[in-house]
């Protein structure tokens, strides 16, 4: 669907679930196709990895779990 600057200023709600739906839309001046209207891509921001060196700390005993907790964790207890 091609339409003119002024339709597309008029109608954009409407063109816009139309595009949502699929439909390819291109606003027009003079008659010719300057914008395509698309809809947002969200951009994925990836993370980088660190930033927290020096600033966490761990107790000396944290892999010493007693037998009793791990049981509890894997539906091996008694309770």
């Amino acid at each position: 669907m091609q339409v003119n600057m002024h339709e597309a200023k008029s109608r954009l709600s409407e063109l816009a679930e139309k595009v949502l739906k699929g439909e390819k839309v291109v606003i027009a001046r003079s008659g010719k196709p300057i914008l395509d209207l698309i809809p947002h891509v969200e951009k994925k921001q990836f993370r980088i990895p660190g930033g927290y060196e020096n600033k966490i700390k761990m107790a000396d005993d944290f892999d010493n779990t007693p037998d009793e907790i791990i049981d509890m964790f894997y539906g091996n207890s008694d309770e």
